[in-house]
């Protein structure tokens, strides 16, 4: 899967998902780092890539409508995140990753489960 990893996850995310065989890029990277997130979004779609964040404005199908884009994918740890939350958020969406994509659809994963939002054009 191709994924786009927002400023918001570190290093380690990055090296999990790579580690699983995924064709990860960083905004980081990019210089995309602190752009507007209509930019980002754009570049990911561009890009054929699934966008992985924490930043809950991505969670908004109203605001980004899921099939327009090779998936979105928010992370929600409880509480404050920790190293450890969001690792076990990222094992999760490896987990799902191994039976499915996220295109055209948005995906909240939590520590122990994922949520799939589906939009009405494609059957959710």
């Amino acid at each position: 899967m191709r994924i786009k990893l927002d400023e918001n996850l570190g290093e380690r995310g990055r090296q999990l998902l790579a580690a699983a065989g995924h064709d990860v890029a960083s905004t980081r990277d990019e210089q995309l780092a602190g752009a507007p997130d209509d930019k980002l979004i754009g570049h990911c779609a561009a890009e054929a890539r699934c966008l992985v964040s924490l930043d809950l404005d991505f969670a908004s199908p109203l605001r980004y409508s899921p099939d327009a884009y090779a998936g979105i994918v928010v992370l929600r740890p409880p509480g404050r995140p920790s190293l450890v939350l969001l690792e076990a958020c990222i094992h999760t969406l490896l987990r799902g990753l191994q039976s499915e994509a996220p295109t055209g659809k948005l995906w909240i994963v939590e520590v122990d489960r994922i949520r799939e939002y589906l939009s009405p054009e494609t059957g959710g």
